[in-house]
């Protein structure tokens, strides 16, 4: 993204006690932009929105938003706006009520705050829900009655703490669109956080993977899938997750065989150097392993039926390795097949430090 930032993390530390939980976070989202913060449990996620927020401090680095250091503000100051994961609406008031509580305990006039109110529960699809409470309510409508108080204060940056994971399945992936949606329609700086990894291909214009406090790449969706950063993102987007090997054992499963000299495309264009090295890790995601082939043969140890597909896991070497097949084409457990991959589906990473390797 290119965009004038609308909100800007600069080395920021932050800590419960005496745990570091954020480590020096580095992060720019423009004015205009969906960034979605995409990590495990436990990684450092929802600190993170509430050190942008306001609500945690900082110990060290700085928080810009719309190119001002609000680093030091009470978060009343800043022009954000907060959903939780938990929707936190007072069960006694009336949707409108809940919409325009934070207008109205600041003071704004009557007529105005109604009628942003009108406007915050349009753009959030529950302006026909206005007079009811919220034990009236399925969990989706009280999930867009959050959005609406939260957008009825027309913030500079927009802080969804993971909003959808209290839904069933299916109104997750409609609330998702709805989600998408609704950026384009009110525009502004949203920063989505979630664990859900297709939550976050879908709806980002942009994905921070975090794990442990640190991000570990940022970029659009289609550059985390195809050339993620290091192993921890390669095995964390994905699922099932990308096979990671030995180059040695990858060497064995090439089909056509490696030539020496020759180049592939799937791994930076990288040339057949990395075929004997052993400080080198390979990954192949399950949809680019075929059963077949003149690959090394795998015995098969479970196989899961997924729909229309199969997941195949097989033993190889003592390696196990994920093949994603049609489910009519799913063979029998302890059954052997040949298990082959092409060069141009690889992904090659340093055994040691985890990162991308990028060979020329």
């Amino acid at each position: 993204m290119t965009g004038s930032p609308g909100l800007a993390l600069a080395g920021v530390h932050a800590a419960h006690g005496p745990v570091e939980v954020l480590h020096g976070v580095d992060l720019s989202v423009d004015r205009d932009e969906l960034l979605v913060v995409l990590g495990p449990s436990g990684s450092g996620k929802s600190t993170l929105l509430r050190v942008i927020a306001g609500l945690h401090p900082a110990t060290r680095g700085r928080v810009l938003i719309a190119g001002k250091d609000v680093t030091g503000w009470r978060p009343g100051r800043r022009g954000v706006s907060m959903v939780f994961q938990t929707y936190a609406l007072f069960p006694h008031l009336t949707v409108a009520a809940n919409i325009a509580f934070g207008l109205l305990v600041r003071d704004t006039p009557k007529r105005e705050a109604q009628e942003r109110t009108r406007r915050a529960a349009a753009a959030a699809g529950c302006d026909h829900l206005l007079d009811r409470l919220p034990g009236q309510l399925s969990g989706g409508e009280q999930q867009r009655v959050a959005l609406a108080r939260a957008l009825v204060r027309e913030p500079q940056v927009f802080l969804l703490d993971e909003p959808l994971s209290n839904l069933d399945a299916e109104l997750r992936v409609e609330t998702r669109f709805e989600l998408r949606g609704l950026h384009q329609r009110v525009g502004g700086t949203m920063v989505h956080v979630t664990h859900d990894q297709t939550e976050a291909m879908v709806l980002g214009h942009r994905i921070a993977v975090l794990q442990a406090g640190r991000i570990q790449q940022v970029g659009t969706p289609d550059e985390i899938w195809s050339k993620p950063a290091n192993t921890f993102v390669a095995r964390f987007v994905g699922s099932p997750a990308m096979n990671l090997v030995p180059a040695a054992l990858a060497r064995s499963l090439l089909d056509p065989p490696a030539v020496v000299g020759s180049a592939g495309s799937g791994a930076d264009g990288l040339d057949n150097g990395w075929l004997g090295d052993p400080g080198l890790v390979v990954g192949f995601r399950p949809g680019a392993t075929r059963l077949g082939g003149r690959g090394s043969a795998g015995v098969v140890e479970q196989v899961e039926v997924v729909g229309e597909d199969a997941y195949v896991r097989l033993r190889i070497s003592g390696q196990s390795i994920t093949a994603r097949v049609p489910a009519g084409d799913r063979p029998a457990v302890g059954s052997a097949h040949p298990v082959s991959v092409r060069q141009p589906d690889l992904h090659l990473f340093d055994g040691s430090s985890g990162r991308r390797v990028v060979l020329r």
